[in-house]
């Protein structure tokens, strides 16, 4: 199974990865698919940041194995 970005809106996407992908691997997976077209690009949400809702950085596919969910911002 490849990457596929799984939720999309105007300042947030979601994309599923293989669990030993990086963290720039995911973003510019992101990028390609859905460049983001602002000056900073698609950031990574990072632990700590409240919009995780106390969820990690990555959370475990529950419907692809070995891969995980990761969030961005615009």
């Amino acid at each position: 199974m490849s990457a596929e970005v799984t939720k999309m809106s105007l300042l947030a996407a979601q994309v599923c990865v293989p669990e030993d992908w990086t963290d720039q691997q995911a973003h510019d997976f992101l990028e390609r698919k859905n460049p983001c077209g602002t000056s900073c690009g698609w950031v990574m949400r990072k632990q700590g940041d409240e919009r995780l809702a106390g969820c990690d950085e990555r959370v475990k596919c529950a419907d692809r194995p070995g891969h995980v969910h990761i969030m961005f911002e615009a």
